[in-house]
C-alpha cells in the first residue's frame, strides 16, 4: 500500500534519491517504507531502523536545496519548532529523539536540509483506516478526544503540533490517534494546530478532507455554491448532527459560533460523544422519542406476539413444574400419616424398590457409563474468513478482525472503549468465524485475552445470523494469557461466534482485547 501510494504521490527527493535500503543522517539511519509526503515542506515521511541503537524510528526528511536561501530557513524554522517540542511529553504525540541539520547530523551530499527523529508509532496508517469506509460517530469522537488533549497540553506550553497532514496521523495499536511524525510548518499558529481537529473528525466521519493541501489519496471535503463547506451530515447521514456541526464550526474561521480553541472542542467532544451515547442506549433498549424528543415511559407498550408467546410459554411451564411439586409433597404427607406398626415396615418414598449388593472393599465400582470419553484432537484448522459479529450496532475495530488468524498474538484486535459496561449499551459483540467446509470441533483456544473479559463460544447457521438464532456452546472467562473451551462433545458446524458478553475494565472506561484464536477439531 505504501509504495503504491509513494508512485501516485511522484515522491521524488531533490538532491538525492531516497528509496528503502538507503541511508540517511551520515549514516546511521537506513529507510524501510515511505508512508507519504507533505508538499508544503517537502517533508517526506518515513520509517527508519536506527543502526546504532537499533530500533526503528520515524523519520521527517526536510527535502531541498542547500543553495536555496528561502528553502533553507524554512526548514531551520521547522527544526527550531521541533527541537522546542523534544521535552513535550503526551500519549497523543510521538516524542522528540533528535533534530539533525546540515553540518550537524547531515552532509551536504544527502539532498537534505533537515531530519526529525521520533519515536516509532505501532499501528495503522490514516488513510488506511478510512479509505474502506468512514469511521462509527462514537468511535469517532473518542479518537479525536485523544488529540485535541494533545493540542490542549501543548498550547499551554506555548507550542504548535503541525497535525495539519493526514498523513502525519497513525491509528496506534489501543485505538487512539497519534501525531507520528511532528515537525510544524515555520508559519504554522496554534488556530491552524485547531482547524486539524476538526479536519480530521471530518475525515473519520466521511471519508474526505477539509482542509488545502491534502494528499492525493484522500478526495477533498466539497463546499457550497456560497463557499461553505458541506457538513458531514450531507454526506453521511449516520453523522450525529452533534459531531457534523462541530466539525464546520471547527474548521471554518467565520461566522458566529465558531469554535477557536482545543479546550472548546474537548468540551463540544465530551457532550456530543455523550449524547451519541444515550442515543445508542435509547436505539439498544427499543425505545423511540417523541418528536420533540422526550423519552417516555409511560407510553403503552407495542403488542409482540412472538414475545407474549414466549411469555405464555414459560408461565405454563412454571405451573406444570409447581403442580407436580406439590402433588409429590402431597404424596409424602399422605404416607407419613399412613404409617403404623402392624402395618410392616415403613415405605421410604425416596428408595429405589431394588437395590444392588454393595461392593466388597477388595471390588472395584465399575466404571461410570454417563461420562462420556474425551475425543481426540486434530490438527487446528484456520477459518477462511474472521469478521467483528455487531449485531447492536457498529465499529469495534473491523479492519484488525484479521489479526486474530494471522498466527501471531501480537497483532491484536480489540473492541471500542464504552463507558458502560454490558448489557447497557448493547448486548455484546465478538468476532464470526467461517469455514469453507464444516469442521467437528472440539476446543478453541484464546491466546492474549483481557484478563477478566467474559466469553461464550456461539454456533450459527450464516455469517450474519440473528443472535437468537445461534447456540451457546460453552463460556470461559479470559485469563489475561492463553484460555480454552473445550466443549462437552464435539459440535460440528461451518460458522462459530466468540462473543464477549462482558468486558475488561472499570469506570467508564470498558474495553476488551484478543490476541489469536484457535479452532481445533476432533479427529
Amino acid at each position: 500500500m505504501n509504495e503504491k501510494r509513494s508512485e501516485q504521490l511522484g515522491v521524488r527527493a531533490r538532491g538525492g534519491s531516497l528509496a528503502p535500503g538507503s541511508v540517511v543522517g551520515d549514516g546511521r539511519y537506513r529507510l524501510l517504507a515511505q508512508f507519504g509526503i507533505d508538499e508544503r515542506a517537502g517533508a517526506h515521511l518515513w520509517r527508519a531502523r536506527d543502526g546504532q541503537l537499533r530500533r526503528d524510528v520515524a523519520l521527517t526528511l526536510l527535502v531541498g536545496d542547500p543553495a536555496d536561501a528561502e528553502s533553507a530557513r524554512m526548514a531551520r524554522r521547522t527544526l527550531e519548532r521541533a527541537a522546542h517540542a523534544a521535552k513535550f511529553t503526551h500519549d497523543g504525540v510521538a516524542r522528540v529523539l533528535d533534530v539533525l541539520s546540515l553540518g550537524s547530523g547531515i552532509t551536504s551530499s544527502e539532498g537534505l536540509l533537515g531530519v526529525v527523529v521520533t519515536e516509532w508509532t505501532k499501528g495503522t496508517d490514516l488513510i488506511d483506516l478510512v479509505a474502506e469506509h468512514p469511521v462509527a460517530p462514537l468511535t469517532a469522537a473518542r479518537m479525536v478526544q485523544k488529540l485535541a488533549e494533545a493540542v490542549e497540553r501543548a498550547h499551554h506550553a506555548g507550542l504548535v503540533l503541525g497535525l495539519d497532514h493526514p498523513q502525519r496521523l497513525r491509528l496506534t495499536t489501543d485505538g487512539t490517534l497519534r501525531l507520528a511524525f511532528p515537525g510544524p510548518l515555520p508559519d504554522a499558529t496554534l488556530r491552524d494546530d485547531v482547524k486539524a481537529i476538526g479536519a480530521v473528525l471530518y475525515l473519520l466521519l466521511t471519508g474526505r478532507w477539509a482542509l488545502p493541501g491534502g494528499p492525493a489519496a484522500i478526495p477533498a471535503a466539497p463546499h457550497a455554491p456560497n463557499g461553505r463547506l458541506v457538513p458531514p451530515k450531507s454526506l453521511v447521514a449516520s453523522v450525529p448532527a452533534e459531531l457534523s456541526s462541530l466539525a464546520v464550526r471547527t474548521i471554518e474561521d467565520g461566522g458566529h459560533g465558531g469554535i477557536r480553541t482545543s479546550a472548546a472542542i474537548l468540551r463540544a467532544l465530551e457532550l456530543a460523544a455523550e449524547a451519541e451515547e444515550r442515543t445508542q442506549l435509547i436505539n439498544a433498549a427499543g425505545v423511540k422519542p417523541d418528536d420533540d424528543g422526550t423519552i417516555w415511559t409511560t407510553k403503552k407498550p407495542v403488542k409482540d406476539k412472538a414475545r407474549r408467546r414466549k411469555l405464555a410459554l414459560g408461565v405454563t411451564v412454571l405451573v406444570v413444574a409447581a403442580v407436580a411439586i406439590l402433588a409429590w409433597l402431597g404424596m409424602l404427607a399422605i404416607s407419613f400419616f399412613q404409617d403404623s406398626p402392624s402395618d410392616g415396615p415403613p415405605i421410604n418414598v425416596a428408595q429405589p424398590t431394588t437395590t444392588a449388593p454393595a461392593p466388597s472393599s477388595s471390588q472395584a465400582p465399575p466404571p461410570s457409563s454417563s461420562a462420556p470419553a474425551q475425543p481426540q484432537l486434530g490438527a487446528p484448522v484456520a477459518p477462511a474468513s474472521t469478521a467483528v459479529y455487531n449485531p447492536d450496532g457498529d465499529g469495534d475495530n473491523t479492519s484488525r478482525a484479521k489479526n486474530l488468524v494471522d498466527g501471531d498474538p501480537g497483532t491484536i484486535w480489540r473492541t471500542d472503549q464504552y463507558r458502560q459496561q454490558f448489557p447497557a449499551i448493547k448486548q455484546g459483540v465478538g468476532i464470526i468465524a467461517s469455514f469453507d467446509n464444516p469442521i467437528n470441533l472440539a476446543k478453541v483456544t484464546i491466546a492474549g485475552g483481557s484478563d477478566g473479559t467474559v466469553v461464550e463460544l456461539r454456533s450459527a447457521d450464516s455469517k450474519t445470523p440473528d443472535l437468537d438464532s445461534t447456540h451457546v456452546l460453552g463460556t470461559a472467562t479470559l485469563n489475561g494469557q492463553s484460555t480454552d473451551i473445550t466443549l462437552p462433545q464435539p459440535q460440528q458446524g461451518q460458522y462459530f461466534i466468540v462473543w464477549i458478553t462482558q468486558l475488561s475494565g472499570s469506570a467508564g472506561k470498558y474495553q476488551s482485547q484478543m490476541g489469536e484464536l484457535t479452532f481445533i477439531p476432533a479427529q
